[in-house]
Parts: C-alpha cells; sequence; structure tokens
C-alpha cells in the first residue's frame, strides 16, 4: 500500500512540474509575441511620413513606450487598458536598454459608449518620468506632465524649439496616427510579464534598466534594433555609427573599442508589494 502512495505521490508531483514549465513556457512565448506586436506597431509608425513621430523629438528621447491594442471600452464611463514595453538610456545618443514591461490604465468621463483599440506610443522627453516609472508607476499628468505629441514635417520644425512637457502621447486607431490626451493615465510596471520574460522570479526594471538581468531573448533585439534605427542610434556594444571619416579618425578607430569609463546608471528602486 505504501508503495503504491509513492508512485502516485511521485507522479502527482511530476503532473504538476510539467504544468508549471509548460505554463511558464506559455508565458514567455506571450511575452515575446508582445515584443513582435511592439517592433511592428514601431515599423509602421515611422513608415508614415506625414504622419510619423518627429525625428527631433526621437533624438531628445531618454525613454520610450510602445504599447499596443490598449482596449478603450466605454458606456457613461470609460476605461483604458494595455500592456506594452518600455526603454530607457541614461543619455541622449547612447544604446536603449533592455525591455522592461509595463502596464497602462486609465479612466475616462462623460456621455460615451463602443470600443475601441489603439496603439500608444510615448515619448519620454525627461529623466524625471523615467525613474517615476522605474520606482513602480507614474501618473500622466500629476507625476509627470503629459501633452499630444506633434507629427510629421510641420510637428519636426515645432520640436526643433523647445519641450514644454515631459511625456508626449501618441495613438494609432484604425490607421490614423496622431497626438492623444492620457491625463490621468498610470503607468506601472508589469513583473509577472517581465519574470516570464527574463526567467527570473522577483527581476525589476531597475535590474533590467541598468544590465543587471538576465540576457534578453532574440525578439527584445529585433525591437532594439528597430528603435536604434527610427533614433539613429547605435546597438548596445557596436560603435556609434559615422559618417565620412577622416583617415587619421579612422586610424583611431581601433581605440573606441576600449571599456566606457561612465559610471553606471542608476534608476530607484521598485517599491515592493
Amino acid at each position: 500500500m505504501s508503495i503504491r502512495k509513492q508512485i502516485a505521490s511521485t507522479l502527482f508531483l511530476s503532473s504538476i512540474l510539467t504544468v508549471a514549465a509548460i505554463s511558464a513556457v506559455h508565458a514567455g512565448a506571450r511575452e515575446e509575441g508582445r515584443l513582435l506586436t511592439a517592433t511592428e506597431v514601431l515599423q509602421e509608425v515611422q513608415a508614415m511620413p506625414d504622419q510619423q513621430i518627429p525625428d527631433a523629438l526621437l533624438s531628445r528621447a531618454y525613454g520610450i513606450a510602445v504599447i499596443p491594442d490598449v482596449t478603450k471600452v466605454a458606456f457613461i464611463f470609460g476605461g483604458r487598458h494595455g500592456r506594452g514595453v518600455l526603454v530607457v538610456r541614461d543619455k541622449l545618443n547612447s544604446p536603449w536598454s533592455n525591455p522592461t514591461f509595463v502596464s497602462l490604465t486609465g479612466g475616462s468621463w462623460g456621455f460615451q459608449a463602443g470600443a475601441q483599440s489603439s496603439d500608444i506610443v510615448l515619448v519620454f522627453t525627461t529623466k524625471a518620468g523615467i525613474e517615476g516609472v522605474a520606482g513602480g508607476k507614474l501618473t500622466l499628468g500629476a507625476d509627470a506632465s503629459v501633452a499630444t505629441g506633434p507629427v510629421g514635417r510641420q510637428g519636426s520644425a515645432a520640436t526643433d524649439m523647445s519641450f514644454h512637457a515631459e511625456i508626449y502621447s501618441y495613438a494609432r486607431t484604425r490607421g490614423l496616427f496622431g497626438g492623444i490626451a492620457l491625463d490621468g493615465s498610470v503607468i506601472s510596471i508589469d513583473r509577472p510579464a517581465n519574470a516570464a520574460l527574463y526567467g527570473k522570479s522577483g527581476v525589476t526594471a531597475t535590474e533590467i534598466f541598468s544590465g543587471q538581468s538576465p540576457a534578453a531573448p532574440a525578439t527584445a533585439q529585433r525591437f532594439l534594433e528597430r528603435l536604434a534605427q527610427a533614433t539613429h542610434t547605435a546597438m548596445r556594444g557596436s560603435p556609434a555609427p559615422q559618417a565620412d571619416m577622416p583617415a587619421a579618425s579612422a586610424a583611431q578607430a581601433p581605440n573606441s573599442a576600449a571599456p566606457s569609463t561612465d559610471p553606471p546608471r542608476t534608476y530607484p528602486l521598485e517599491q515592493q508589494k
């Protein structure tokens, strides 16, 4: 009888471990699918010359969030929710960090009805907004000023002058792309999604941003490659793009691969629940 119990117990534990392993695989696949969708959104938005995010704004961005398929459902009172990815950099023209998953949640008031799905893009022009998200969550319009983002060639001329908001928000709905009002919406770290993607329970946004997390999958690299093209920056570990480099500078190129002496990036620790 005891042998039967041991066999039954062993089979039960094996089934639990198998289910857990399968769940982990599906969770990682789900997050990688979200990364692929974010890459497609970024590529399609930048392929619209008259509606794309101005280069002048992207070149001054300290953080960019791409949140595909944000669903807005309303009947008198409305709500908005979606999940996406956020990447940051500690200084302009430097490579982007590995992506961390975030969620966007907000509400709206007034007479309204229906459902709508949009792709949201947020451009952070200061480090303050990035630090707020890394700390756990950030309320747009309260913790950081947010404005509808300019688009196209006229928008590029406008952003060449000055930046009055810490975050610029965009939305693509049914093929149309332009600024969107997101005051009151909350951006927070999606901890379960980060744990699934990086295969580390409890991994924090601080670890991901500072490069202390496990290596990101190939889908994350594709997203970073597309973002590097859109912002005209080099990938991490690659030399910065240079054009028409003089012979004297070319002779010194091998030394550019020396380890950087810049201090490591730091971000506020997330508030543990």
